[in-house]
C-alpha cells in the first residue's frame, strides 16, 4: 500500500512483528486516531502472516507496510518513506540499526507491551554495553508489569523512562465482536453446536497427538497450529480432517469429530465457539501462548507448564480462577465436561 504524504498531522508508526502484535495494537491504533487532536497511524510488521493481518484489519483505514531489514540504506529509504514523528515498536521488537537512524533522525522510539523473556534478559546481559547502547535509544519502555520494567532497568533503560500499564492484550480482548464470523465458521467447517468443542489455539510441535490421545468420546477437537508449515503436517493426523481452507473434508457423509484452522486471522472466532480451549506451546517448551483472549471471551482455559513468556499474566489469570495450569490438559477438560 502506498502511504500518501505527511499532512498537518502528527504521524505516528506502529510495528508489530507477526499476528500476535498486530492484533495487541488495535486500542492502540483506535485510541491515536480519534485523539485530540487524532494522529496520523502507519501500520508496519514483518512477517507475511503479520502484513496479511495488519492488512485485514487495518488496511481500510490506515497505511499498511513491510518493515525494512536492519540495513542502514534500506532504513533511511523507508524512513524517508514514511516520515514519521514517533515510532512505536509492540513488545520486543528492537533492532540496533533502526534504532540508531531514529535516534540520528530525532525520532523518538517508544516500546509498548513490553515484556522480556528469561533467555532474552540473560542473552541482554551477556552484551553488557552493547545493549545498554541499544535500550537507552528508546525515548519510553512501557512494560506489562513490573517485573519486566525492572529487568529493562537492570539492563540501562533510565527508572524515568520506564511505565508500567499491564498488557495491551487485555483491551483488544473484545467479546461482543466478530460472533457473526464465528458462526460462519462453524458452518464452514462442519461443527456441530449441539456437542462440545474443545480448541486448541496456537498449537506446537507434538501437541496435536497429545491432545488427540486424550480427547474424551464425543468432544470435537480444533486444531489452530501456531505456524502455517506445520498446517498440512496436523492434517495428517486424522485422514480427511475438515480444513478451513479447503471445505469441510468428509464431513457432509461422515460426521467430523476434528477440524484444522488452517487460515490467519481467525483465532478469536475459533474461541468464540469453543466449550473449552487449550492454550497451546506450553506442554513442549516453547514459553507458551497469549491466554488472554479466551479469558477476555469468558471461556474456560487450560494451559501448560511451559508459559515462561506468559508468566505474569497467567498467574494473574490462575489467581482469578481464569486459567488452569496442567501437563494433562485433557484430563482437566474432561473433569469440566463431567461436572458440567
Amino acid at each position: 500500500m502506498s502511504v500518501p504524504p505527511k499532512g498537518t498531522q502528527p504521524r505516528i508508526l506502529i510495528h508489530g512483528v507477526s499476528v500476535g502484535e498486530v492484533n495487541a495494537a488495535a486500542p492502540l491504533v483506535d485510541a491515536l486516531a480519534t485523539g485530540a487532536p487524532p494522529a496520523d497511524v502507519v501500520v508496519s510488521a514483518s512477517t507475511t502472516t503479520g502484513f496479511r493481518r495488519a492488512t485485514e484489519q487495518y488496511g481500510g483505514r490506515n497505511p499498511v507496510v513491510r518493515f525494512p531489514f536492519d540495513l542502514t540504506w534500506m532504513v533511511d529509504r523507508f524512513l524517508d518513506r514514511i516520515d514519521p514523528d514517533a515510532v512505536v515498536l509492540m513488545e520486543q521488537e528492537l533492532w540496533p540499526g533502526f534504532l540508531r537512524r531514529c535516534e540520528a533522525r530525532g525520532v523518538p522510539v517508544v516500546l509498548v507491551n513490553a515484556r522480556m523473556s528469561k533467555a532474552s534478559f540473560g542473552r541482554y546481559r551477556r552484551l553488557g554495553l552493547l545493549s545498554r547502547r541499544l535500550l537507552r535509544r528508546l525515548a519510553l519502555v512501557v512494560c506489562q508489569s513490573e517485573a519486566y520494567r525492572q529487568q529493562f532497568e537492570a539492563l540501562g533503560v533510565p527508572p524515568e523512562r520506564t511505565a508500567v500499564v499491564g498488557s495491551l492484550k487485555w483491551d483488544a480482548a473484545r467479546p461482543n465482536e466478530g460472533d457473526h464470523r464465528a458462526r460462519d465458521l462453524a458452518h464452514d467447517l462442519g461443527i456441530d453446536s449441539t456437542r462440545p468443542l474443545v480448541v486448541a489455539g496456537s498449537t506446537g510441535p507434538g501437541e496435536e497427538a497429545l491432545l488427540l490421545a486424550g480427547r474424551p468420546e464425543g468432544v470435537q477437537l480444533l486444531f489452530a497450529p501456531r505456524r502455517p508449515e506445520r498446517w498440512d503436517e496436523v492434517a495428517l493426523l486424522v485422514p480427511g480432517m475438515p480444513r478451513r481452507s479447503g471445505g469441510n473434508g468428509d464431513a457432509t457423509t461422515h460426521p467430523a469429530q476434528v477440524f484444522l484452522l488452517d487460515t490467519i486471522g481467525e483465532l478469536n472466532e475459533a474461541y468464540r465457539l469453543a466449550d473449552a480451549v487449550f492454550v497451546g506451546r506450553s506442554l513442549v517448551p516453547q514459553g507458551g501462548s497469549n491466554p488472554l483472549e479466551p479469558a477476555g471471551l469468558g471461556k474456560p482455559a487450560v494451559i501448560g507448564p511451559h508459559h515462561e513468556n506468559f508468566r505474569d499474566v497467567v498467574d494473574i489469570l490462575v489467581a482469578e480462577g481464569g486459567l488452569v495450569v496442567s501437563d494433562d490438559p485433557m484430563a482437566v477438560i474432561r473433569g469440566w465436561m463431567e461436572d458440567a
